[in-house]
């Protein structure tokens, strides 16, 4: 298989190289407006970046450091996270950095009138909502009653690459679509795609620029490199726990169906299985696929603390 002239974009040094840069800010506003779809005098025109560590008090704490931060000229901030994998309480994660960006704003003077919005925005290369069709959603805090917006400061918008369905470039119908194109299939993107995208969408064209391994130094290439085996190796582990879960659940199942008959022993096995699995912070669609368990089995045994 040929080397591909493109890097994933996924990963924290090549999404960051993109849209964390102050040479790259403009692929950055691109970005923004078209995802929250702001036009005229909506759109972002400036960006600042700021301190990406959200409590400095544990800034040795990966979870407590975001991807992106920034805000615009009107004071709005905007956090931005690349998601590659499934970690358990990623939803609250994400409401508490919101909250931070949003205390951050408040000074001495106690003036919270002046507090400006904040958008979180996911990119996840894994499903957040199993029950959700859409690739997009936004989330706004609303009046039960009457749908009514009136806490207007917090929106959070999560993109779940694994839903989009789209994989040709003939297939694509708007920026958006370009864009999730980009993050799902950049290190795979042919030149003649890329050529049809840059026709199109000249700011995706610069993002592809930026992931071309050719204009890379040694010293990030092997950075880059290391990370992908290091992801790879975490993977190999995860595997490696399944199949052993797997078999601890067989046993048990199969010790348990000796007792209590052979349809039952199947299933207690299963259920074993789940639990290891929810055990390792695996989503909940590869345990449905893996044990053959439905949803709301699996967030039942969720619930009471597996």
């Amino acid at each position: 298989m040929a080397l591909s002239k493109f890097l994933d974009p996924k990963l924290d040094l090549t999404f960051k190289r993109i849209f964390g840069t102050k040479k790259n800010k403009n692929i950055l506003i691109h970005f923004l407006n078209d995802i929250l779809g702001f036009t005229e005098i909506n759109t972002i025109q400036e960006v600042e970046f700021l301190s990406t560590i959200m409590d400095p008090e544990i800034a040795s704490d990966k979870q407590s450091i975001v991807d992106v931060l920034c805000r615009d000229s009107s004071g709005a901030r905007y956090v931005i996270e690349m998601q590659l994998t499934r970690d358990k309480g990623f939803e609250k994660r994400a409401q508490l950095y919101a909250a931070k960006a949003y205390s951050r704003q408040a000074d001495k003077s106690g003036k919270y009138i002046d507090l400006k919005k904040v958008f979180f925005i996911a990119i996840s290369n894994c499903n957040l909502f199993p029950d959700k069709l859409d690739y997009i959603s936004s989330h706004t805090i609303r009046d039960e009653k009457t749908n009514e917006h009136d806490l207007k400061d917090f929106q959070f918008v999560f993109i779940e690459l694994p839903k989009f369905p789209k994989n040709k470039e003939e297939q694509l119908e708007s920026i958006v679509d370009r864009w999730l194109f980009f993050f799902k299939y950049a290190d795979e993107t042919t030149e003649e795609d890329l050529r049809k995208i840059a026709e199109k969408a000249p700011i995706i064209k610069l993002a592809y620029d930026e992931l071309d391994r050719f204009s890379w130094n040694e010293k990030d290439l092997v950075a880059y490199e290391e990370r992908i085996m290091d992801l790879r190796k975490k993977e190999a582990i995860l595997e490696y726990r399944l199949d052993l879960a797997t078999e601890k659940g067989i046993q048990i199942g199969e010790e348990r169906g000796i007792k209590i008959g052979k349809e039952e022993g199947k299933i207690e096995g299963k259920i074993e299985v789940a639990k290891a699995m929810l055990a390792n912070n695996v989503d909940v669609n590869t345990i449905v696929k893996f044990t053959g368990l439905s949803i709301s089995e699996i967030e039942e045994l969720s619930v009471n603390g597996y």
